[in-house]
């Protein structure tokens, strides 16, 4: 990751929200995320639609967010994953016509730091969003995860440490998202997830991010008991994403 990569971004959120002005009521949530990653059999994935990677760079940037979505619901996906931040080639302008395109859950991933954008992720279509709790003060993370919950939002708690893991569990979110990339480094090592996974208290569902590559993977963590798979780059850049994912989902 280039150097100062989180500061420049979070530089560039704050300066955004200077002119985000929001007007009207917000409609509720039109698919329930929690219940697509609680029922039915595992693996359970959350495709994700992103066109850049800040370590590797270009992945896709001619990609169509609405045909990928398309596919991702056709290939058994129980959720899709949109980045909205453009140091991943993403816009909120993504998230709206996804939401046109498919039916299922939608999850606004970003670094979010403001409440203000918990609505503006409502008025695009999210049925849930991402909250980095690296990057966000203990005070403002609850406050943010208690404003989603009553929007009716569902509030993706993102760790890597174990400190990370504390701060989330101090809130009432009900979706912990163990992220095997360092944000710092850059790192990648499924390791994290088999470390934090087994501290997360039961009735709480997990969902491992990054590194995920293919069935192995997914089976090693199957193995300790994960049933939800964030998975973008192995999809993203899949030849047919169709066949990718029930590749991954072991559907032969």
């Amino acid at each position: 990751m280039p150097e100062g990569f989180l500061e420049r971004v979070l530089l560039r959120k704050r300066e955004r929200l200077k002119g985000l002005v929001l007007e009207g009521e917000a409609p509720p949530p039109r698919c329930d995320f929690l219940k697509a990653l609680s029922e039915g059999t595992p693996p359970r994935i959350v495709a994700e639609i992103k066109r850049f990677s800040p370590s590797r760079g270009p992945l896709r940037p001619e990609l169509d967010a609405k045909a990928q979505a398309k596919a991702y619901e056709l290939g058994g996906a129980k959720a899709i994953s949109v980045l909205t931040d453009e140091a991943f080639g993403g816009s909120p302008k993504d998230l709206l016509e996804v939401k046109r395109s498919v039916e299922l859950p939608l999850l606004r991933k970003d670094f979010l730091i403001d409440p203000l954008e918990l609505e503006e992720s409502l008025r695009l279509g999210a049925s849930a969003i991402l909250l980095i709790a690296r990057i966000l003060p203990a005070e403002t993370l609850l406050e943010m995860v208690k404003r989603s919950l009553d929007l009716g939002l569902e509030p993706v708690v993102e760790v890597h440490t174990e400190r990370d893991l504390e701060k989330a569990l101090s809130t009432p979110a009900r979706v912990i998202g163990i992220n095997s990339r360092d944000l710092e480094t850059l790192r990648v090592d499924l390791k994290v997830v088999e470390a934090l996974f087994p501290k997360v208290p039961k009735g709480k569902v997990v969902l491992a991010e990054s590194g995920i590559r293919d069935r192995q993977d997914i089976m090693r963590l199957m193995e300790i008991g994960v049933e939800n798979f964030l998975i973008g780059e192995a999809l993203v850049l899949a030849r047919d994403p169709v066949e990718k994912l029930k590749e991954l989902l072991g559907i032969w």
